[in-house]
């Protein structure tokens, strides 16, 4: 049966869609090749990183060691952890260490549990610092990281430095490909950057203006992706935000798909319902290539990846459903079928302009993943199955995340936390 003219014209819209914003990032990168400028510190303002934790037993040591291995001046910094009422031994644990290191400015704060956006803002209320850091426990930061990102406030308008975020120790094949999922991420983030495209700083270690963060409001306590929230306030308010590939951020990844799954399911979803939200950006002018690429984007890419991983599920399921159906008239005897099998094989019935976008994709794709790895100092680790997982598999992965949430919005389900 021939595919209806108007999943052809969604196909067709989807692949288009894709191919466009490819190229266009593609070219973006040709134009900026070799611009990047390594920045030396030559003073050291003060600075105050807030730790948000909830039931982070397992976790919170290794930031907590990574934050005292940070070259810089001890009187120039302080750590605030904010224990937004753990059931676990995270109280107990910050408080030993906190004891063991009393040469360095670690304070504690115990509050009752209310999200990471009310943790973050007790911490900004009591800092003390120029500048504002969030670390996520499950995050580990290397000792030059501010050393790196502080000599990237050049102006009063860069409201937010982000590092180099990547995922620690990756042990299994879903952690493997996000390994490679977060190098192109932040990768595109620094190609976005010269555009003045973020849209997201991320929990790991993103340096904030504690000035300017308070100016705006501070985080918004109610939101399920706080981050992306205060991002898009910051565009919204025409700050910057600039994308470092030097400044390196260890974090840990989902180590299954149920874990995944959860976590991009609320990633998604709050970054639809924000841009909803502030959708009065898109296709302003006042807000040059922030909206007229970047906010569309956050909308189109879920759209892009329902439509293609159905379209792709259900035609390429088809077949064997229909073999399966007709396997009853016969008594399921298949032996006869395939002793009367029959290859039917014709070039002509490729849809070779199809097949035409796919390479191209494909050929971006790799070009992409091998910059990326060359402009964050990485070698291509998983050369095999893993990188092939991720080149062809991955996409469905998050296709079927999507699925998921376009459910969730259908049905109208509460977002558990």
């Amino acid at each position: 049966m021939p595919i209806p003219i108007y999943v052809k014209a969604a196909l067709w819209t989807c692949y288009l869609i894709s191919l466009y914003f490819a190229i266009f990032w593609f070219l973006v990168l040709i134009d900026k090749e070799g611009k990047y400028k390594v920045r030396k510190l030559k003073k050291h303002p003060s600075v105050s990183v807030v730790v948000p934790a909830y039931n982070e037993e397992k976790n919170i040591m290794t930031a907590l060691k990574s934050l005292i291995k940070l070259k810089y001046p001890k009187d120039k910094l302080e750590v605030i952890v904010v224990n937004d009422g753990s059931t676990d031994n995270t109280r107990k644990i910050v408080e030993k260490f906190i004891a063991q290191n009393k040469s360095f400015d670690i304070k504690l704060i115990n509050k009752n549990n209310e999200g990471k956006g009310a943790a973050l803002n007790k911490g900004l209320t009591m800092s003390k610092g120029k500048f504002f850091v969030c670390l996520d426990a499950d995050s580990r930061v290397t000792d030059d990281a501010l050393e790196k990102i502080l000599p990237h406030f050049t102006s009063g308008d860069i409201a937010v430095v982000l590092p180099l975020l990547k995922v620690g120790k990756p042990r299994n094949l879903w952690q493997k490909m996000q390994w490679l999922e977060y190098l192109v991420n932040t990768f595109y983030k620094k190609l976005m950057s010269n555009l003045n495209c973020v849209h997201v700083a991320p929990g790991p270690f993103s340096v904030y203006r504690t000035d300017i963060l308070k100016k705006i409001g501070r985080f918004d306590e109610k939101n399920m992706t706080e981050d992306l929230e205060i991002s898009l306030r910051l565009q919204s308010k025409n700050y910057k935000i600039i994308q470092l590939l030097d400044a390196e951020i260890f974090t840990l990844a989902p180590k299954s798909f149920k874990e995944l799954y959860k976590q991009r399911n609320r990633w998604y979803k709050g970054s639809i319902i924000n841009a909803l939200r502030y959708k009065y950006m898109m296709f302003n002018r006042k807000y040059g290539d922030f909206g007229f690429i970047q906010m569309p984007t956050i909308i189109v890419s879920g759209l892009i990846a329902i439509v293609l991983v159905s379209s792709s599920l259900y035609y390429g399921l088809k077949p064997y459903f229909k073999a399966v159906y007709n396997s009853v008239f016969i008594d399921f005897d298949l032996y006869t079928l395939i002793r009367t099998f029959k290859l039917d094989f014709n070039l002509l019935d490729f849809n070779y302009t199809t097949m035409f976008v796919a390479i191209v994709m494909l050929i971006i794709s790799i070009l992409v993943l091998r910059k990326s790895h060359t402009e964050t100092n990485e070698k291509l680790k998983y050369k095999t199955f893993s990188l092939v997982s991720y080149l062809f598999l991955y996409f469905f992965a998050i296709g079927f995340i999507w699925i998921g949430i376009m459910l969730d919005f259908v049905l109208d389900k509460k977002q558990k936390w």
